[in-house]
């Protein structure tokens, strides 16, 4: 009989390549043999050939006395055996996370802060998105909700949407403060709206000038437009970014006018609107006529209007000695000017 330089015959082979399994996964008839031989103390070689994964696993070696019969390997012994690399690997690899916990711990703070900075800051393209974005911020706020809104001309749609956002923060006890420009005072749409939601929880004011949206709700979240035609804009959830946004929504707040105070823009003493005063300080400043109309929450047409108004009682004849004259005539610097003046009281 031939035998292999691993003391097995070419038939003990074969079955070998032919009963593959884990030794964790010890064959039926294997577990018989071994057993056998643990309480003889020895098994016939030819017995054995039926489980060659018992001389695979190291559980059977050959008799010294005696070559045709295999003795057990006591199972404390092969358990060690097969339980030693295992272990050996274990602490290498213990070794190795170790090492490359330290390699990387200068590192974790930085991408902490990173992924908080990331996590703060939601890029939202899409109304449906910016709109699905505020109902579940607005859903979830319990104190109070800051609105600037800049003038536009509201469809009805618009203002039922709005409705159907604010009516219930009003029910759950939520306070709503709006800032519009003075010109939402000529807007039947949002005078109406304010009609419908003012009960003690809503307050509304306006002030000559805003530049953009914003939403705060409580002191979490914020929502800033990043885009002229409103259909991009950036959630906020950074505590620094949106304490900030609160401190700009109150400053202009405190300048602001009631909306329920006054309705026409009556003329000053120096014969000038105001929001022709508006105007005159955005023209000394530089601003071109669609920048003062949309800043002042006006069609460019009626800018222009105010504006040749306001050439007319300075007696100017061009666009540049307009500018000349309104520096020299002092209006800007008169108490009529000071910041938050609004219609007549």
């Amino acid at each position: 009989m031939f035998r292999t330089l691993g003391g097995g015959d070419l038939a003990t082979n074969r079955a070998q390549r032919s009963h593959p399994h884990a030794v964790t996964e010890l064959c039926e008839e294997g577990s018989r043999i071994y057993a056998t031989a643990l309480r003889t103390g020895r098994v016939a070689r030819v017995d054995a050939q039926d489980a060659p994964c018992l001389t695979e696993f190291a559980l059977l070696h050959p008799d010294p006395e005696d070559p045709d019969w295999l003795r057990p390997v006591l199972p404390a012994i092969a358990l060690a055996q097969r339980l030693s690399p295992i272990e050996r690997e274990i602490t290498e690899r213990r070794r190795l996370s170790i090492e490359l916990a330290d390699a990387f711990e200068p590192f974790m703070s930085l991408s902490t802060q990173a992924a908080a900075t990331s996590d703060s800051l939601t890029l939202l393209e899409g109304g449906d998105r910016i709109n699905a974005a505020l109902n579940l911020a607005t859903s979830q706020c319990q104190t109070e909700v800051l609105t600037i809104q800049p003038s536009d001309r509201m469809s009805e749609r618009s203002v039922m949407r709005g409705l159907e956002r604010d009516r219930p923060l009003i029910e759950r006890g939520v306070r709503i403060r709006t800032l519009y420009q003075h010109t939402a005072r000529y807007s039947p749409e949002k005078l109406a709206y304010a009609a419908h939601l003012a009960d003690g929880k809503a307050e509304y004011r306006t002030i000559d000038e805003l530049v953009e949206r914003l939403i705060i709700c409580d002191e979490t979240v914020a929502f800033i437009p990043i885009r002229d035609d409103q259909q991009v804009a950036l959630e906020l959830r950074h505590p620094g970014l949106v304490r900030y946004l609160i401190k700009v929504f109150e400053f202009i707040w405190s300048r602001a006018v009631p909306l329920s105070m006054g309705g026409r823009y009556e003329t000053t003493p120096d014969g000038l609107t105001d929001i022709q005063h508006s105007i005159a300080k955005l023209l000394v400043e530089g601003h071109v006529d669609e920048a003062i109309a949309r800043r002042l929450g006006m069609n460019v047409r009626t800018c222009r209007a105010h504006i040749a108004k306001l050439a007319q009682a300075l007696g100017s004849g061009s666009r540049a000695q307009l500018g000349y004259l309104i520096a020299q005539s002092g209006i800007l610097s008169k108490d009529s000017t000071a910041p938050g003046r609004g219609p007549t009281r």
